[in-house]
């Protein structure tokens, strides 16, 4: 929260700053804006993958029973995501 008690964003903020960054090493500020989209982008990929890595390692050390549930639905989701960018 910010001290007005209005949530901040931090990806807009990161973003608004990570541009700033590109713009000052004097990369055009549209190059710049993509060059920092990617980047937040690919790291909040990141940041989702590590969290479902991490919660199917707990899952299968504390919670075995349910583990392989767990598998399932992370695979049929994967092939529904597959199957829709297929369809467009």
């Amino acid at each position: 929260m910010s001290t007005e008690g209005t949530p901040v964003n931090i990806p807009q903020t990161a973003l608004a700053a990570l541009v700033d960054v590109f713009v000052q090493q004097g990369h055009p500020r549209q190059y710049a804006e993509a060059m920092a989209t990617s980047i937040i982008f690919q790291t909040d990929l990141d940041l989702r993958n590590a969290q479902i890595a991490n919660l199917l390692g707990w899952l299968k050390q504390e919670h075995n029973d349910i583990y392989p549930s767990a598998l399932d639905v992370i695979g049929k989701t994967s092939e529904e995501f597959e199957r829709r960018v297929q369809e467009g």
